[in-house]
């Protein structure tokens, strides 16, 4: 039938020699575009220079080939580098020259992260591999030691309080009319910024999880409070990712709550389509068809099934990604993005504004964009909140209305999304941003909410927290477990330097490097070995009398007294530096 068409259509042509002419053009170019848009372009990757594009689609062979932390992730960069890395523009990254700087950087990093490192071959092939330092891929999925700077002191683990709002266990409940069913605790990759720390992913040196395993008796419990709450009418769910449902699982997730009365909306949260969209394009996997039917039934019952899905860089969008969710868009499937603001990978114009347009062109609604959560572990990937506000004015009248994603901050304490705009307060000095939620109900209604710009980081707290890690490396310990293994000040030395140096706002807290005992095992002590590579006896004495002058003469007296090792002038050094730093913030603000 197609051969025949074809005839016809020529017959046609050849009385019509224009047309015709213009045709073949089309159709040349349109057979390039098709050639190029089919590349593969995970064939810069040795182990994968020879896979087709039929077994790259494959979910099964994205599951077999995905590279997890240990000795595969170490295998994988050793084939993967070059043998002398691209220069980076992230101070703190400079020192990584070579291969073999940055896979050790790499594995030192995992003893600091709060997310286990996962990575399918989609992700993989993304990253500019010559350049990985400062690669928006990279960034995101896999941490350097170099990289990791302090958490701010307001943080905590479950910093949206999603627990202490969860009624049933893996249901929070927060909102009037809405809530999060957490179907699951496990993702195709693992994102280093994950807001879900505390319970998504494989347990780390640094967080025990409180993981939502798949369990038909505890999605019972959650369908049990749904059934009987009537003012619930919109389920998220997430987990983890709706991805990694077997399509039995979401088959009965889904058409047991549309069989509810009073729900109306059913959204699926997953970033397969990000990070392994041939899911959507194999036909022998019944996940991306399980979806859709759901979507059909929905659509006969009034209600609405749509797929939530976590794009944060164009560079995530290939000829595969456009194919999967063309796929769904022809069956009719409603598709919404959610990016999060990140330091280094999206916190421009041209990069977000690429990243909206693309995403409009697939047809996939550009829905929120988050300003990045208090998490654990990421600090250098959070941005201020002045920039976030800055690029919802400069989209805003660029982009037509609906490609415009709101831009919103999940506040810490449990006050849900707000319009990063409508703070109450904002000093940008201290960082420090309130917000309300009068449309919450009871106390929660009342309260004021804060959030914290990430702090800027001086070179004293930098060199202070190098050398904790160091040492925690070295000892085999975590960062947090060798920060709460140093001997305690005394409660009235803690007291006094509370009195006489009050913190500003906003900024981290001085952590002094404390000393063990004085004895002849001192010599042994890797802190004392770990400064002295960091910093000799002579250049730290140097400072010292060039920041002595500087600070209040009772401290040099306690300095001069004690004859100080290496190590307790550092400390002391750092503590200057502190102090001079709070002083010339206090002038600076009269």
């Amino acid at each position: 039938m197609f051969s025949t068409g074809m005839k016809a259509r020529n017959l046609t042509l050849r009385s019509r020699p224009f047309w015709a002419a213009r045709l073949l053009q089309q159709n040349r170019a349109q057979s390039t575009l098709r050639d190029r848009s089919r590349e593969r372009y995970w064939d810069h990757i040795e182990p994968w220079k020879d896979v087709s594009s039929e077994e790259f689609i494959s979910y099964r062979w994205q599951l077999r080939n995905t590279i997890p932390e240990g000795k595969k992730l170490q295998r994988f960069l050793h084939e993967a580098l070059p043998d002398n890395l691209g220069p980076s523009t992230n101070p703190l990254l400079q020192n990584l020259k070579t291969r073999d700087d940055f896979i050790a950087d790499a594995v030192a990093a995992l003893k600091l992260a709060p997310m286990a490192i996962r990575l399918t071959p989609q992700v993989l092939s993304r990253i500019d591999w010559e350049n990985p330092l400062d690669d928006p891929i990279r960034k995101q999925f896999l941490p350097l030691a170099s990289g990791i700077i302090g958490d701010h002191k307001k943080l905590t683990l479950d910093s949206l309080h999603e627990e202490a709002d969860s009624p049933v266990p893996g249901l929070v409940h927060r909102y009037p009319g809405r809530a999060l069913f957490l179907a699951t605790s496990i993702c195709p990759v693992y994102c280093r910024f994950c807001t879900r720390s505390y319970a998504v992913g494989a347990n780390t040196d640094t967080v025990s999880k409180s993981p939502q395993k798949p369990s038909r008796k505890r999605w019972e419990l959650i369908f049990q409070h749904i059934e009987t709450h009537s003012d619930l009418q919109d389920i998220v769910v997430s987990g983890g990712d709706a991805y990694y449902l077997q399509p039995e699982d979401l088959k009965l997730i889904g058409e047991r709550l549309l069989s509810i009365p009073h729900i109306r909306r059913v959204r699926f949260a997953s970033k397969g389509l990000a990070v392994a969209p041939g899911r959507i394009l194999d036909r022998s996997d019944p996940w991306a068809d399980t979806l859709i039917d759901l979507s059909n039934q929905g659509r006969k019952m009034a209600k609405q099934v749509c797929l939530h899905t976590h794009f944060n860089h164009a560079n995530e969008i290939t000829w595969i990604t456009r194919k999967a969710a063309h796929r769904l868009y022809e069956h009719g499937v409603i598709v919404r993005n959610q990016s999060v603001l990140l330091n280094g990978v999206n916190n421009n114009f041209d990069a977000l504004s690429e990243l909206i347009t693309q995403l409009a062109d697939m047809n996939i609604q550009p829905y929120y964009v988050y300003q990045c959560d208090m998490v654990r572990g990421i600090e250098d990937l959070r941005t201020p909140l002045s920039e976030i506000i800055k690029l919802d004015k400069q989209c805003r009248g660029t982009l037509s209305g609906f490609m415009m994603p709101s831009f919103v901050v999940d506040l810490p304490g449990g006050g849900g999304k707000r319009l990063v705009s409508t703070y109450e307060t904002y000093d940008e000095k201290t960082g420090e941003a309130t917000y309300t939620a009068p449309g919450l109900p009871g106390l929660k209604g009342e309260m004021t909410y804060t959030y914290w710009d990430p702090v800027p980081v001086t070179e004293s707290a930098m060199m202070e927290h190098r050398l904790q890690q160091e040492q925690a490396l070295l000892d085999g310990k975590t960062l947090e477990q060798q920060s709460s293994s140093t001997i305690p000040l005394p409660q009235e030395q803690i007291r006094e330097k509370v009195n006489q140096e009050p913190e500003p706002a906003g900024r981290l807290p001085v952590q002094e490097l404390l000393l063990a005992p004085k004895g002849p095992h001192l010599q042994q002590d890797h802190r004392l070995h770990n400064l002295t590579n960091s910093l000799n006896n002579r250049n730290a004495m140097d400072v010292y009398q060039h920041t002595s002058a500087h600070i209040h003469p009772g401290s040099v007296s306690r300095i001069r007294n004690t004859q100080p090792s290496a190590h307790a002038v550092a400390s002391e050094v750092l503590h200057i530096s502190d102090a001079q730093h709070v002083a010339s913030a206090r002038s600076s603000s009269l």
